[in-house]
């Protein structure tokens, strides 16, 4: 299980990548990150909600209600140019964690 503090770190550039493929709605983005984690980062409503409404609030992404399918008025998110934006330096934040654990972690070093 991933810790809290994980999660909330990277929760930013996790939905912004989500969003820069496709508009979304809450569950569907909960349930996307679970799909793509294999079930290992699970977001909660309580928690995905009043983030989705700050990066709106910071004007990273825009929100408008629709008609789903079903008939039922879903608030669907996209990116803006903004979270286009900011993505790409937490791309690039987060390529500079991974290769330094990387470099950390190489097979041929044990751990004591």
């Amino acid at each position: 299980m991933l810790s809290k503090e994980l999660i909330a770190a990277s929760t930013k550039p996790l939905v912004l990548a989500i969003l820069a493929r496709q508009e979304s709605y809450g569950y569907e983005l909960i349930q996307q990150m679970k799909e793509l984690s294999g079930e290992r980062i699970e977001w909660s409503e309580g928690m995905l909600y009043p983030f989705l409404h700050w990066m709106e609030k910071e004007g990273l992404i825009e929100s408008e209600w629709k008609m789903a399918e079903t008939g039922r008025r879903r608030k669907y998110y996209r990116i803006k140019r903004k979270g286009g934006r900011e993505l790409k330096v937490e791309r690039e934040r987060w390529f500079v964690i991974h290769e330094t654990l990387e470099k950390l972690w190489k097979p041929e070093q044990h751990l004591t």
